[in-house]
């Protein structure tokens, strides 16, 4: 009776452990969203001059993007952080460049968009403005990135326009 029990006790711990080693916290639909943009990438400006290179690729466990921007501008990279916080039920971008600036951004995908946004802040004129950024995941396998600078009683900005083609 004691080594039956003992092989069930050990067997029930096995399948634990297996359990615990085989489950993805993170292999959800709503983890999956931001797929699209995993890759290595050549990405080009409305003129089609070069932008710049960015590397997308998904670490920690399926559970984050981790990004590394490489300019066109000699010296200038940057990097993000993005993930979906189930706690929010939205997604998050971190965003540090190399100049020390510096973006966090939440909202949602929408379509065959994802769109996130900065919260509100005030500029030197008392007026509310925000950033927003929106990536289209594309028919052809492109992706825009349109990041805008939204100002109240004021003209939208495009702070840039970006077209990432894979690089094979």
């Amino acid at each position: 009776m004691k080594t039956q029990l003992t092989l069930i006790a050990t067997l029930m711990f096995m399948v634990f452990i297996t359990a615990q080693t085989n489950s993805c916290a993170c292999c959800t639909e709503n983890h999956s969203e931001f797929d699209f943009w995993i890759g290595t990438w050549e990405v080009t400006n409305p003129n089609g001059s070069k932008a710049g290179e960015n590397v997308i690729e998904k670490t920690q466990g399926n559970c984050m993007l981790q990004e590394n921007w490489t300019s066109a501008t000699p010296g200038f990279t940057g990097t993000s952080s993005n993930f979906y916080n189930s706690k929010t039920n939205q997604w998050e971008q971190l965003w540090i460049d190399s100049s020390g600036n510096a973006l966090h951004l939440k909202g949602k995908k929408v379509g065959n968009q994802m769109i996130l946004r900065t919260s509100d802040e005030k500029n030197a004129e008392g007026k509310n403005y925000y950033h927003q950024i929106t990536w289209t995941d594309n028919e052809d396998g492109s992706v825009r990135q349109l990041w805008e600078t939204i100002t109240e009683g004021a003209q939208t900005v495009i702070a840039f326009d970006g077209l990432y083609k894979k690089v094979e």
